[in-house]
């Protein structure tokens, strides 16, 4: 299902939560397409968060602290970076509607940041949807090696501490099989789901 955009006009906020709450969310074909598609995969790519699992190197990388993780610090920075073309991506799925859906989502508490940063620069983080007590991971960027996978490990840490009990990655990929991510079919993952929105998690503060 696709909808035009007209310039200046973007996805209505209450549209785009019921659609998180259905298990459907947008896509758009490049970042200047001024359309975007409805997506409800057959199976949804979720990381069970009593299952997560940290790679040994990355461990290490965790511990020696090379990174400050701040949360919502930039998060416009974090999905313009998440939106960049860089080696092995030409081109993103984050166009004008989607960036400014996105970013007024977050300005009313439901869409938030998990940013690394080194020597006062924007380095590395991820982004995503809260909604109940799920949490809808959207996209990632690294400007160094292993910085959006330690602003992953510490949003597990957080979706734990604050007793979320759905991490949504929408599809999973070989990256995101290291840590335990799996296909899960549709009809299991919208029971899930379900479950997940009749309790509310605070994100942050």
């Amino acid at each position: 299902m696709t909808r035009p955009y007209a310039p200046g006009y973007g996805i209505p906020t209450d549209l785009l939560l019921k659609a998180y709450a259905s298990g459907v969310f947008p896509m758009a074909e490049s970042a200047t397409d001024p359309e975007v598609f409805w997506v409800r995969p057959e199976a949804r790519g979720v990381i069970p968060l009593d299952a997560f699992h940290v790679p040994h190197s990355l461990a290490k990388t965790i511990r020696q602290g090379r990174f400050e993780i701040r949360i919502d610090s930039d998060f416009e920075g974090t999905i313009d970076a998440c939106g960049e073309k860089r080696s092995g991506r030409l081109s993103t799925w984050i166009n004008g509607p989607i960036r400014e859906a996105y970013t007024r989502l977050h300005r009313i508490g439901h869409a938030h940041s998990v940013e690394a940063w080194r020597e006062g620069r924007l380095v590395g983080g991820l982004y995503g949807v809260r909604l109940g007590s799920a949490f809808f991971g959207e996209s990632m960027f690294s400007r160094e090696t292993d910085s959006s996978k330690v602003c992953l490990v510490h949003l597990v840490e957080r979706l734990r501490e604050r007793k979320f009990v759905l991490l949504d990655t929408q599809f999973t990929t070989d990256h995101l099989k290291r840590f335990g991510a799996v296909d899960v079919p549709r009809d299991r993952y919208e029971k899930m789901l379900a479950a997940a929105l009749t309790s509310e998690a605070v994100f942050y503060p």
